[in-house]
This record gives structure tokens, C-alpha cells and sequence, in this order.
């Protein structure tokens, strides 16, 4: 690691775990991805630096009708720990349950609690962002877990975003309902559902969330548009937040979290790994994905969507690019791969937006669902699969 504790921007994170207090230093948490962040994705981003990695979100209902693709998600990587998984539910019932399943089969170590997913699968449900507007359902929720993980002594953190649209903010209210309940730490991604991935985060509205949670003394970590170490340098300056949370950014570029840890430890390291460089990343990555499958087939469906992200930026021929985002095997991959021709890191390109780019769109949301914050709702149980 680069630096000092003197020239250091941020103090480590505490994660009271049940085996005694952890320290996420510096505090830089892999943000849960659907169809991104399994276990090989966290073991690369995890061999860059430090932090703490989460799960995919997986739903509760999936996860007590002990789903097999649910439960292999859960599964953490070699020597990984702590074990963070993010949990999505509508319902508190089947929240507690989840959370005593995972404590009594000792199965996570940290739980996150999505709120903040802006998806109309999810949100159609009342789920994910559209849940923190009813008040009453969401401190069941939240208080559901919290209740069931301390026996297990398992933290319990939530993540969330400002609010519904520009009209129905929530995330004030909402962090302040979470930190009464005992929750660890709010994550706050600083845009509503409705711009889904569109235009700039609100970086004012994590520095608001900062200032109104302070006499709880409960840490707020800054979510949104951190594409470089100084992009997390500048949201800390600017909020005040205590940690920063990491998504988009990593995807093609799992060595990100080398350039954050130098960041916050007031170091100036910028990895530009070369072309030749990143292929190597990329066939392990595939090679990872198939053990973790224990397919070549599905492992190397799935490894297509990250082709794009490794190659940005860089002069790569259409045949080979198509190429590998039809390829079936890690031979076929490996003899594409050695086609490329070395060629230097795109600067230009390489801490520009990545990843979803959706345009902002009115949310679905169940019916009736805006017409009363306080409505105590039973809505259907959100879908018994996990991931994307």
C-alpha cells in the first residue's frame, strides 16, 4: 500500500463482525452488481487492494426456498472474508427469515439490505428504490433484520438512493429511520429511480445525508459517478462521507481498487495496464467464471458481457470484438486473445462512464403506490430469483 496514516483522507471503517471489530481500511466497499459482482468478479477486484466486496443481491424469498442458483451465489470466494451479502425483500416475515437462515447456518458475516435498486422488475413490486417511500414498510424491513441478525451477531448495513424522483425524496427520512433501527452504515447512490443511471450523481445530497446523520453518529458512504481514485478523493472532500462505494467504475477494470486504495492513503498510483496486460486479466477472469460455474458452456456466456468493458478504448478489429462476444470456449477466447497486438492503456477513455447508461425514465411502481407515504401495504413477495 502507498502512503501514510498521516497523509491518510479517511479513517478505517468499523464492521462490528460477531468474531470482533473489523476494519475496512480504507473504507471502499464493492458495490453489489446483478450479473457482475459473484465470486470471481470479487476475487479479482479483491487481489487489487482492499475493502470489503459484496454479493450480488439475492432475494430473500429465493434464499429460504433454498434456491440452488441463490445458494451458489451466496457461496464466498477462496480465503474470502468477510462473507457480505446483500439481501432484497418487500416483505419483513420473509426478511427475518432469510437473515435467521443465514445466521443459524452461519452464511454471511456482513448483510446489506437493498433499497436502492431502480429496475422495473424490482421496483414494479415496491421493491428495491420505490420501498423506502412507504414509511412503515420500511423500518419493518429493516427492522426485521437487524432484530434477526444480533443474536448472530451479524451487521447489518442498507443501501439506497435519494428518492423516488425528483418530487418524492426519501432518503433523508428514511437513513434516519435506519440508523434508530441499529444499522451499521447507510450507502447512499446519490440519484433517484427515475434517472435509473442517467447524468451526474448528486454529490450534494450525500454531504446533506452526512450533516442530518451525524448526532446518530451512524457513517454514510457516497455512492455514484467514482470512475478514478480522484473521483473518490473529491466526493470525500466535497461530502464529508466516511467511505465511498464502488460500481460501474470496476467493470473492465477490477485493478480500480488499486488506484482507490493509493487515493485514500494519499498516494497518486494510476494503473495503466497495457493491452497484453488485460487480456491475461481476462482469460483468468473466464477461467474463474467457469470454475465457479462448473460449465465451460455457462461460464463463458456469461464471461461475453465483460469483453466490452476490458477493451475500451482500445483499437481492437470489429472481426475479433464480435468475436469474443460470441465466443463458446476458453480455447476459442484464448487463440482470439493472442491475436491482439499489444498497445498502451487508453487514457482518454479509461476513467469515463462504463457500465449501464440507462435514460432516466418514470419508475413502475405498483398502483397506488405514491398516494400515501404512511400506508401500512402488503405487497406481492418480490420473485424467487436472484441475480441478473
Amino acid at each position: 500500500m502507498v502512503g501514510t496514516a498521516i497523509t491518510r483522507l479517511l479513517k478505517p471503517l468499523l464492521l462490528p463482525l460477531a468474531s470482533g471489530d473489523h476494519l475496512i481500511d480504507p473504507p471502499v466497499v464493492l458495490a453489489p452488481m446483478a450479473g457482475i459482482t459473484n465470486a470471481p468478479f470479487r476475487t479479482l477486484c479483491r487481489e487489487q487492494g482492499a475493502g470489503l466486496f459484496v454479493s450480488e443481491m439475492v432475494t430473500a424469498r429465493a434464499l429460504i426456498e433454498r434456491r440452488p442458483e441463490t445458494m451458489r451465489m451466496i457461496v464466498p470466494g477462496k480465503d474470502e472474508w468477510p462473507r457480505s451479502v446483500q439481501l432484497y425483500s418487500v416483505d419483513p416475515t420473509t426478511m427475518r427469515a432469510a437473515v435467521t437462515m443465514m445466521g443459524k447456518e452461519n452464511l454471511a458475516d456482513h448483510i446489506d439490505m437493498n433499497f436502492g435498486c431502480p429496475v422495473p422488475k424490482v421496483t414494479r413490486k415496491g421493491g428495491g428504490a420505490a420501498l423506502p417511500y412507504k414509511r412503515k414498510l420500511f423500518s419493518n424491513i429493516v427492522q426485521a433484520a437487524v432484530e434477526a441478525a444480533k443474536p448472530f451477531g451479524i451487521p447489518v448495513t442498507v443501501k439506497m438512493r435519494i428518492g423516488i424522483d425528483t418530487d418524492h425524496h426519501t432518503y433523508l427520512e428514511a437513513a434516519q429511520s435506519a440508523a434508530d433501527l441499529g444499522v451499521s452504515w447507510v450507502a447512499l447512490h446519490a440519484r433517484t429511480a427515475a434517472q435509473m443511471y442517467e447524468g451526474k450523481a448528486d454529490w450534494s445530497a450525500i454531504a446533506q445525508l452526512v450533516e442530518h446523520l451525524k448526532p446518530s453518529g451512524v457513517p454514510v458512504l457516497g455512492n455514484g459517478d467514482i470512475w478514478s481514485g480522484n473521483d473518490a478523493v473529491e466526493m470525500v472532500k466535497q461530502t464529508g462521507c466516511a467511505g465511498v462505494v464502488v460500481g460501474r467504475g470496476c467493470l473492465g477494470r477490477p485493478w480500480l481498487f488499486a488506484d482507490l486504495v493509493s487515493a485514500l492513503e494519499g498516494g497518486e498510483k494510476e494503473s495503466l495496464p497495457n493491452l497484453h496486460h488485460v487480456r491475461e486479466v481476462m482469460f483468468r477472469h473466464a477461467n474463474l467464471i467457469v470454475e465457479y460455474l462448473e460449465s465451460e458452456d455457462r461460464g463463458m456466456r456469461d464471461m461475453r458481457k465483460h469483453m466490452a468493458w476490458y477493451l475500451k478504448g482500445f483499437r481492437v478489429a470489429r472481426e475479433i470484438r464480435h468475436d469474443l462476444g460470441m465466443v463458446s470456449s476458453l480455447a476459442e477466447m484464448r487463440a482470439l486473445l493472442d491475436q491482439l497486438e499489444d498497445q498502451p492503456y487508453p487514457v482518454e477513455v479509461g476513467d469515463k462512464p462504463r457500465g449501464r447508461t440507462s435514460h432516466g425514465r418514470p419508475p413502475t411502481l405498483p398502483d397506488g403506490w405514491l398516494d400515501d407515504p404512511d400506508e401500512l401495504v402488503h405487497v406481492e413477495l418480490e420473485d424467487a430469483f436472484s441475480g441478473g
